[in-house]
């Protein structure tokens, strides 16, 4: 395979440049993680403080989503005409605005306008990180710099998790506003940290900048090798001849974004109309297994366990985040030798095994007149599994999949496409959590959501081909129907058995 074969001429050690660049642009998901994980300890000081009911309780918990579904569809056309590096800017400037409306919400109304702002900056943010990272990063390690957003997310609602607990035990008047108020100073921060990042060199080459393009890539590559290689990709798959060496080019086709709607919906190719539900399934079924029922309602889960003490709810929900940190920590280390498809079907696999057992526990725990300890036992055991094996695959592996198979001109506004169904599922589950679970209880919603992770470990299977070693470029051939074995796009001959890849 010739990206194989790229990379035992490369020097293969990560790159420190673009390794930087990739953290700072994830880091505007911890503030995201941070935002939900606070949110799960908040909402029971927001209840007692302003009075609110069940009903605004899942509005205000998943009105962030709904507006996150909104900003993303709105990320990909904006990253296209300003940038990938504005992009991560404005989405912090965004968040930071929601944040301080949240942080002095004296009432109802005013905090959920800040969470709907804030809910905008997520769209953004969750769009853009993954897409950035990917287009900088080599093959070799783009699966673990990817990865770097769920991550984040990850410390995010650990560090969320961790304010809930210290912050909680101030006054209810000012914990609850502090919890979600500080959130803003971090968000200001990385929007002047961000602008000393370099741009996309794929989207400068979309602008015809080659020569800016070229100066970004022997940064963030190990080779003037390499970089030039990286290059001819690129300018090939732009549509650019790949002998041009002038600095500034003028392209015949739209490069803001136009017409990309078009070809994704409208009338889209075989191997776009396969792309877009590998990405769009992959982020439906990543929250339809029911992950934000156990981050965001925690507390009420381990409650409905039999754990009733507010200090043991909340550091019952720390464990929770420690788990997914860890775990995705192991994800990162695994996700470029083992491979993309591996992971997920493994992850998925142990998603059904604990889901199906803390279905029964909490059944068992639900129906019991006095607390059995087993089953309390079998209930934070099964929710910790959950969580583990959720982020050693599911967690990681969705940002990652979904930001490297569109092609070029499609990547920002199909990644949106994939992210406004990330939220819409988020926002599901959030909203109406409560509500199913008093209707078929609560272990029959974990019911419920086993047999989801089934058929999404169906689905993962027949649609999702290995992407783990090649190279954006090489990516969409896996996705065309017409290759049964081969096939060449932009001069590169791609055989679909992972066996030989080679340059024609």
């Amino acid at each position: 395979m010739v990206s194989m074969e790229r990379e035992e001429k490369w020097n293969t050690k990560m790159n420190k440049y673009s390794c930087a660049c990739s953290i700072l642009a994830s880091m505007i998901s911890i503030i995201f993680g941070y935002d939900t994980g606070v949110m799960s300890g908040a909402m029971i000081f927001i209840k007692e403080d302003l009075k609110t009911n069940d009903t605004q309780v899942q509005i205000l918990a998943g009105i962030l989503n709904i507006c996150a579904l909104v900003g993303s569809l709105f990320a990909g056309r904006t990253s296209d005409r300003i940038g990938r590096r504005y992009t991560i800017v404005l989405a912090s400037i965004i968040f930071m605005v929601g944040s301080v409306l949240m942080g002095y919400g004296p009432s109802y109304p005013v905090l959920l306008a800040g969470r709907c702002i804030a809910g905008i900056g997520v769209g953004f943010a969750l769009m853009i990180a993954p897409v950035y990272t990917a287009e900088i990063a080599s093959p070799s390690y783009r699966g673990f710099l990817t990865s770097l957003p769920e991550l984040c997310i990850s410390l995010g609602i650990l560090s969320g998790y961790i304010s809930n607990y210290f912050f909680g035990k101030l006054s209810l008047r000012l914990g609850w506003r502090l919890m979600l108020g500080i959130a803003a100073i971090p968000s200001l921060g990385l929007a002047i940290g961000i602008l000393k990042m370099p741009e996309s060199p794929r989207w400068l080459v979309l602008q015809g900048r080659l020569r800016d393009a070229k100066e970004i890539l022997l940064k963030i590559s190990n080779s003037k090798e390499e970089a030039e290689t990286r290059l001819t990709d690129i300018k090939l798959a732009a549509g650019i001849d790949a002998g041009c060496t002038d600095d500034i080019v003028k392209l015949t086709k739209k490069t803001h974004g136009e017409g990309v709607w078009k070809e994704l919906l409208l009338r889209p190719s075989p191997t776009v109309r396969r792309i877009l539900l590998a990405a769009i399934g992959i982020h439906f079924f990543q929250h339809a297994v029911g992950i934000e029922a156990v981050i965001l309602y925690g507390p009420r889960i381990f409650k409905k366990a039999g754990v009733h003490s507010k200090d043991k709810l909340l550091l019952a929900t720390v464990g929770v985040g420690i788990t997914k940190t860890t775990f995705i920590l192991v994800a990162q280390s695994l996700v470029d030798k083992v491979g993309r498809r591996r992971l997920l079907l493994t992850s998925t696999g142990g998603v059904i095994v604990a889901l199906g057992a803390l279905g029964s526990a909490l059944t068992i725990a639900e129906h019991s007149k006095e607390k059995v300890f087993w089953a309390l036992g079998l209930s934070i055991g099964a929710v910790y599994t959950y969580v583990a094996f959720f982020s050693i695959g599911l967690a990681p592996i969705t940002w990652v999949y979904s930001s490297e198979i569109f092609p070029l001109k499609l990547r920002a506004q199909g990644m949106s496409l994939g992210v406004a169904m990330n939220r819409l599922m988020n926002a599901t589950i959030s909203m109406t959590f409560i509500s199913i679970y008093k209707a078929i209880t609560i272990g029959g919603t974990f019911f419920m959501f086993t047999g989801i992770a089934v058929l999404a470990w169906i689905f993962f299977y027949i649609f999702l081909p290995e992407t783990k070693g090649r190279t954006l470029e090489e990516i969409e051939m896996l996705f065309d129907p017409r290759c049964k074995s081969k096939n060449i796009v932009n001069g590169v001959n791609v055989e679909l058995d992972d066996k030989t890849v080679s340059r024609s």
